[in-house]
Order: structure tokens, then sequence, then C-alpha cells
């Protein structure tokens, strides 16, 4: 059996044999978005070092633990914090989880993120809803031996984000009053902020925003045939857009004060999500 199968199963294995159905929806935590998975009821919260082949989070935001329970009527397993390809695990490593997912029949995934806002009319605490990406930098996590029974060796990506997904998101912001941006995501290999050069290409090339994850998972996640949501939370301005020193810190800091913002709205969506 190939190794990375053999890793995917084992690890859906461990998880499924610790929760007590499948999840409706997997949720994707960015940095300093971990208090979504706060909301989860009776929550069940497994560690991811007693996850076999999980890797532990070296990121502050990052806290290590998968959640698995009920969030708005659905049943949702939370990862809260991410695995990043800039911590130094190959994309195979870095795109496991979302595999694992699939593996354990999960249909549907939520991917949140912290980034950079390159678009003009986008300001710190802004909520972005995911349309596209570009994926130029990042190596593709599809590489190597297709896993034929997660999907076909070139897989279509020109509706990633699922354009149903996207019209119920937009209907709930409006039902909340929240005021829900839409727009392209960069990937950036990190973990250095881009140069003002590469925000000036990016922006050039049609990006709204930037960061440092989400685009493995996704592509994997539609490779694996689920349907993805992508919500970004714009912590700052991208290189050279304000005068302003990018720092990991302060990324946190406005996740913290926009957060009840993304959880109202991410409860609101899981609600709907069908």
């Amino acid at each position: 059996m190939n190794e990375l199968l053999l890793k995917i199963n084992q690890a859906a294995d461990y998880i499924s044999s610790n929760i007590p159905c499948t999840p409706d929806i997997a949720i994707i935590l960015g940095s300093g978005l971990g208090p979504l998975a706060d909301e989860i009821e009776n929550p069940i919260v497994l560690s991811y070092e007693n996850i076999p082949h999980f890797v532990q989070s070296t990121v502050k935001g990052h806290d290590g633990k998968l959640v698995f329970g009920q969030l708005s009527g659905k049943n949702v397993i939370a990862m809260k914090g991410r695995f990043h390809y800039y911590e130094g695990h190959d994309m195979s490593i870095t795109t496991l989880p979302t595999r694992v997912f699939a593996k354990m029949g999960i249909k549907n995934i939520m991917v949140t993120n912290a980034a950079g806002g390159i678009n003009d009319d986008f300001n710190p605490g802004d909520l972005m809803l995911i349309k596209d990406h570009i994926t130029l930098f990042c190596p593709s996590p599809l590489r190597g031996p297709n896993l034929e029974e997660f999907g076909a060796r070139f897989p279509d990506m020109s509706d990633i984000y699922n354009k149903y997904l996207r019209i119920m998101a937009n209907n709930a912001a409006e039902r909340l009053n929240i005021d829900l941006k839409e727009g392209v995501y960069s990937f950036f290999n990190g973990p250095q902020y881009e140069s003002k050069a590469d925000i000036i290409a990016l922006k050039t090339l049609g990006a709204d925003a930037t960061g440092m994850s989400t685009v493995p998972e996704v592509i994997v996640a539609k490779h694996c045939g689920m349907n993805v949501l992508g919500l970004s939370l714009i912590t700052n301005k991208a290189a050279g857009l304000s005068n302003e020193k990018l720092s990991h810190s302060e990324v946190v800091a406005i996740a913290k004060v926009a957060e009840s913002k993304l959880i109202t709205l991410a409860k609101e969506i899981v609600k709907d999500w069908n």
C-alpha cells in the first residue's frame, strides 16, 4: 500500500473510533481564529500528538487540537490549528488532515485564514469570502503518484469554491448585517512576509488578499470531491500598502478583535449548510 495512503487510513481510523458519527462539516481554523472551536457543544477533543501522523503546530494561535461536536445543529469537526508548509512540512503532511477528513466520509469543508489585504478597499477587521485563488507560489500537493480512490489525476480547478455555498454565505452575512467582501486569495510560501514588489505583482494579477495557508488544503479538498467554502479575516494591509511594519503578533491581535464577527457569521453559515 502507498505509504501516504497508509498514514491517511491510520489517522482516519483513529479519529473515527473516538467520535460517535461522521461529521457533516470539517472546519480548518486559521491564525487567531481558534475561538470558533470553543463554540462547539458537547466537545470531544483529540490532541494532535495522539493522532497518528498528525504533527504538532508550532505557530502562536494554533493550539494543535481536533474538536468534534455540535455547532448550529450540525455535527462538525474543527482543526484548532493547521499545518503550514513554511514549518518545514512536505505538502503531503500539510494537507494530510484534509485527505483524512475525505477518507472519513466528510463531504463539506470550511477553511478560514488570517490574510493581508491587497485590495485598496479592504481594511483590518474585514471579512472576505474567497471566490478563487492564485497558486503561482504554491508547490502542488497533488505532485507524485495519484491517489485514485480520492480523485482523478488531473482535477478541474475552475470552480474550487462552491458557488452555491458562496451564495449561502452572502445571504447569511446580509441577514446579520455583516459587510462580507468577496475576492481572490493568493498563497505565499512564507514564513517571511511578502516584499513590496511581490504585492505589486499579486495586485496586478488580480489578488485581493494574500496568506500562507489554505490553497494547499483546498486543492486537495477539490481533488477529493469535497464542497469548499473559504473565509479570510483581513488582519493587515499587505506589504507597502501602509506605514505599519508587519508582524505575527499584529495578525493575532486583529484576529482577536474581529473574532466575534467571524464566529457569528460562521455559525450562521453552518446552520444553513445542507
